[in-house]
């Protein structure tokens, strides 16, 4: 909106009010609104949230018990209000922004829902989506993508896929982007503190050498040329996603919930599809697709096992104080089970996990070395794909 009202109405009153068309200027409008009042009506409205029902088979998730949850709710609301303001209007947006409100009301529904809506149900929520927005970016952004180490005919060593192709592959990715993310959300800080790093570097990527076409020409990259205005979305979820850090810092007042983290995996997975190179998830998110990640291959690879009829239940040892003791297995029972489901037990996933209950670290330690291995490596990924083609 304030880019139109710069543009045909408020240049002609004062001429600093041209200031309002500068990509720059909106991206630090979004950022700082948006945590603004993230941060104001966070704790005005927690008390109204649902809370945290814990989890059955994580390490600490009795801390979190009774926590308010489902916060993804009001940051997903002020964000898209506050994009709203500082992005130019076109469809392509309006058509994000109503896949990026689906994806959080699943979340929020299964938060406040007094049981929980199982995976098969939630998975299948996020593959429609999915391709939905997949089918977005494919009509408005087109279909070509590049890749480290190849370089296609196109400008820029660009690569064109065909529709169906990109659709599909599209929507994959957003999928496990959405999924990561949200099983990385087990610790204080450390799903959003990721989520931050990588949108703050899609963003920067995106508003500096893909959105500007001197420096894409000079890197030998395609061209995105709404690039900068996508560098706003991201910079505005920045500042949304900083101010709920404030509260979510260990030890935390407030959970994001399925609400947020499936939010910010969507938003996350959209910005590398927009750059046009699926595997810039490794410059995005590394630490978080290796957390999360791996839980999603235990959690496929146990229910896998349980349709073949083997008891794949964890040891009631493993867990401190759990919710629903009948959900584990006994000591007698979980010495009988199949050698696989024994080595899946033995390494907890997410990795997170792992490390609070095998390794001993506290959360902290967690979330401060998870964000230095993640600063280690997102420059190295980005060199990867820039230079190496």
């Amino acid at each position: 909106m304030l880019p139109f009202l710069a543009q045909h109405l408020l240049e002609g009153l004062w001429g600093p009010f041209r200031l309002l068309e500068s990509r720059l200027v909106l991206s630090f409008l979004g950022c700082i609104s948006c945590a603004f009042f993230t941060w104001i009506l966070l704790p005005r409205f927690w008390d109204r949230m649902p809370h945290d029902r814990g989890k059955a088979f994580v390490k600490g998730s009795e801390a979190a018990r009774g926590k308010p949850t489902g916060a993804g709710l009001l940051m997903t609301g002020v964000f898209l209000v506050c994009a709203f303001f500082v992005m130019p209007f076109y469809g392509e947006y309006a058509l994000i922004g109503c896949a990026l409100f689906a994806i959080m009301l699943t979340g929020y529904l299964d938060d406040r829902s007094s049981t929980d809506w199982g995976q098969l149900k939630k998975g299948a929520f996020d593959l429609l989506i999915s391709l939905f927005a997949a089918w977005v970016i494919a009509k408005w952004q087109g279909t070509t993508i590049w890749l480290p180490f190849i370089k296609g005919a196109l400008p820029g060593g660009a690569i064109l896929l065909p529709t169906w192709a990109f659709v599909l592959g599209g929507a994959a990715l957003l999928w496990i982007m959405i999924n990561v993310v949200n099983c990385s959300d087990g610790v204080d800080a450390v799903a959003g503190s990721l989520a931050l790093y990588g949108l703050f570097a899609m963003g920067a990527l995106l508003y500096a050498c893909l959105g500007h076409e001197i420096v894409a020409k000079y890197l030998i990259l395609p061209h995105v040329e709404n690039g900068a205005s996508w560098g706003i979305v991201l910079f505005t979820a920045c500042g949304g996603l900083a101010a709920y850090l404030w509260y979510n810092a260990p030890p935390s007042q407030v959970l994001m919930g399925d609400a947020g983290s499936r939010f910010y995996g969507l938003l996350l997975g959209i910005a590398v599809l927009v750059a046009g190179n699926p595997f810039l998830f490794l410059v995005a998110a590394p630490i978080l697709f290796v957390n999360g990640g791996a839980g999603l291959v235990k959690l496929l690879l146990l229910r896998g096992l349980k349709k073949c009829g083997l008891d794949t239940r964890p040891p009631l040892s493993s867990v401190d104080n759990p919710i629903n003791p009948k959900n584990f297995a006994t000591d007698e029972e979980a010495e009988r089970q199949h050698p696989v489901v024994k080595l899946l037990h033995k390494y907890r996933f997410p990795i997170h996990d792992h490390c609070r209950k095998n390794m001993g670290w506290s959360n902290p330690q967690v979330l401060v070395r998870f964000m230095l291995l993640q600063t280690l490596l997102m420059p190295l990924f980005a060199i990867i794909m820039i230079k190496l083609r």
